[in-house]
């Protein structure tokens, strides 16, 4: 089955995804099957591509627009596609600079392969700039503290994911950056709110740390 997703955000100078429904149609995937978010790609609360990311079965394959609809960052999209190909489903891009990646096809999957080198690259510079801007702290006396991790939008998702059965405990936690004891911390097994996810949601200029890690 092929799914669509769409998504429009004030920086694109528009407000209307006409164009983008009409490729997807165009490319067969039927109106049922659209999702559609009207938000920033930088906003973490995409309520929208997270049903349809769940709708997903093994078989299916997704379709976009261009690939910046899709991921908020490229360490966003890579996990993402990554996610995505562990349970079966395909990528295919229609338009833009990403037009050459389709998961489904050999040469797509290579395209993809560079993506996901990139973006270990990226990853590899900050952790590097990181270690230095820590080490320069130091040495003028200051210590660098815990970072923060749970979110309000994160707490929000986990409450949704763990009240589904379907729900890999372990995937939820690599998505959400977080470990599964700050996760059952904030919320329970059947994805009611804890005390902890509370304080997060009441309080969003004061998340609470990883104090797991």
């Amino acid at each position: 089955m092929l799914v669509g997703y769409m998504r429009v955000s004030k920086t694109d100078g528009s407000q209307s995804t006409d164009l983008q429904r009409d490729a997807l149609l165009l490319a067969g995937v039927d109106a049922d099957h659209l999702y559609e978010d009207h938000a920033s790609g930088k906003k973490d609360d995409r309520p929208q591509l997270a049903a349809c990311l769940k709708a997903l079965r093994d078989g299916d394959t997704l379709l976009v627009w261009k690939l910046d609809r899709l991921g908020r960052d490229l360490r966003h999209l890579v996990n993402t596609v990554h996610d995505l190909t562990d349970r079966g489903i395909g990528l295919k891009v229609l338009t833009g600079e990403g037009a050459a990646i389709d998961t489904t096809t050999a040469s797509g999957k290579l395209v993809f392969g560079i993506f996901a080198a990139l973006a270990e690259f990226e990853r590899a510079l900050i952790s590097e700039r990181t270690i230095a801007g820590l080490t320069a702290a130091r040495a003028r006396g200051r210590k660098g503290g815990r970072p923060y991790k749970m979110t309000a939008a994160k707490v929000r998702t986990a409450m949704a994911a763990m009240g589904q059965k379907e729900t890999k405990v372990g995937d939820l936690c690599k998505e959400l950056g977080i470990t599964r004891q700050t996760l059952y911390r904030h919320v329970s097994p059947s994805g009611k709110l804890r005390p902890d996810g509370s304080k997060v949601l009441t309080n969003r200029e004061k998340p609470t740390p990883d104090h797991s890690r």
